[in-house]
């Protein structure tokens, strides 16, 4: 045959060659495409699980505040608490280098600070003037308990707001029953009166004789003294470190110093107050620990 004639059938074998070796490659293909899927598919949950995401700041803040945003009583406690007090111990482990000195000749002995080198520190709150869920809310917030010294005649509107810091944590100790500022011009029987009574009415109220005594405006005399033991009281607690219109105020130095006791009251400044004394507290790299621990008072 005329090769002219022949060359279509070459042609077309050659086409049809092609076509199927196209094909196989392309069946090929798929089957790899459809067997590496499936094993993805599988293998996904467990690369999922491995993922790690890292929160934005906004996110991180969000999960730190969220769950003290809540009301105090809300927040559960992880640490234990200490069977004698019958409430969470804020030591955290710390043992004490200072114990509390006995009644001594019928007369209570006076803290202004506690001597030690542990880098500790004590708030107290007098009063009661001033009753709001959000200051209690702040306390929690900050994880600060203190030392709350009352007055009758200031509480006496509304006693029980104050069980709300019982139940928190908050020991409740004597501030008298009127709040004199002349409570040391008072006879030695009458400055009796006044503590023995307010002591009475807080144990009945909340459940826990107090075991310290703050004189209104800080002074004492030897009839004071006497009067806190003769109530059963262990202890006056003045200070020397004061938290006041949204700053610190130190009778020695210029700065929180170990075993110090800071005097703090409930008024409509009290967040301003309180954040001056955690900012000093911070700067000075002291811990919050209630008197009552420390001293290992019921």
């Amino acid at each position: 045959m005329p090769r002219h004639l022949s060359r279509p059938r070459h042609d077309g074998r050659r086409i049809a060659y092609l076509v199927l070796a196209l094909g196989l490659v392309l069946l090929v293909a798929g089957s790899w495409w459809v067997v590496r899927n499936t094993a993805d598919e599988k293998a996904a949950p467990a690369a999922v699980s491995q993922v790690v995401v890292s929160p934005s700041p906004s996110t991180t803040a969000a999960l730190t505040t969220a769950p003290t945003s809540a009301p105090p009583s809300a927040i559960p406690s992880t640490k234990p608490t200490n069977p004698v007090t019958g409430r969470v111990d804020t030591l955290d482990g710390l043992v004490p280098d200072y114990v509390l000195p006995p009644i001594v000749d019928g007369l209570a002995p006076v803290l202004t600070k506690i001597p030690t080198e542990q880098k500790v520190v004590f708030l107290t709150i007098d009063d009661g003037a001033v009753k709001r869920d959000s200051d209690l809310a702040l306390l929690e917030r900050n994880g600060i308990k203190a030392s709350i010294f009352l007055a009758h005649s200031i509480i006496a509107n509304d006693p029980d707001f104050f069980l709300k810091y019982t139940a928190a944590g908050h020991p409740i100790e004597n501030h008298t029953m009127t709040h004199n500022l002349g409570f040391i011009q008072l006879s030695y029987e009458a400055q009796k009166a006044e503590i023995c009574a307010m002591a009475d009415f807080e144990e009945q109220r909340f459940g826990r004789r107090p075991v310290f005594f703050r004189p209104p405006g800080g002074p004492y005399t030897q009839a004071t003294r006497q009067a806190v033991a003769a109530c059963g009281l262990k202890a006056i607690v003045d200070w020397e470190a004061k938290a006041n219109a949204g700053g610190m105020d130190y009778q020695v130095g210029h700065g929180l110093r170990p075993g110090d006791i800071v005097l703090m009251h409930f008024r409509p400044e009290f967040p301003n107050d309180l954040g001056a004394f955690v900012n000093a507290q911070k700067a000075a790299g002291l811990k919050v620990v209630l008197l009552e621990d420390y001293l290992q008072m019921p």
